[in-house]
């Protein structure tokens, strides 16, 4: 759970850019459905963790994607990449944003198969009923994120 929290946390840095480099209502949009869903996950995996007396990660900038620590996490930006994708605006940034952040959720996919996996967790139900949520969550997010993509790609 504490590096799903990380592994969100990077989603919501993604998000956060949005704004600045596009007006698409429609990518707005989505893009704010992502950050809600998101934040909705972290405040239920922070009140699991601290309900089961366990650490919680921090929440915010994660400067050391790539280094260390983040390497492992399945769909994780390097630190080169956020800083690429916080350069483009405009349909560059659409893409790359959809391509990343299609990546990012695949990522999350293996991390929830990998919960699954865990001893224990088919048989607690707040587990399997959240990342069971997670999976639908993010296999639905990336059939819309493939569909805006295909669609930007066919446009110009």
């Amino acid at each position: 759970m504490q590096q799903m929290i990380r592994h969100h946390s990077q989603a919501l840095e993604m998000t956060a850019l949005v704004p600045a480099r596009t007006r698409r209502p429609d990518f707005l949009l989505f893009s704010e459905r992502i950050e809600v869903s998101q934040r909705d996950e972290i405040a239920l995996m922070t009140r699991w963790l601290r309900k089961h007396n366990e650490p919680v990660a921090a929440i915010g900038a994660s400067g050391d994607h790539g280094k260390a620590g983040h390497g492992h996490m399945p769909g994780m930006l390097l630190q080169d990449e956020l800083a690429g994708l916080g350069r483009a605006s405009g349909a560059p940034f659409e893409q790359q944003f959809l391509t990343l952040m299609i990546r990012h959720h695949e990522g999350a996919l293996v991390m929830v198969d990998q919960l699954f996996a865990a001893p224990g967790a088919a048989q607690n139900s707040e587990i399997f009923r959240f990342a069971s949520d997670v999976d639908s969550d993010q296999r639905t997010e990336i059939r819309r994120m493939r569909a805006l993509l295909i669609a930007a790609q066919s446009s110009q």
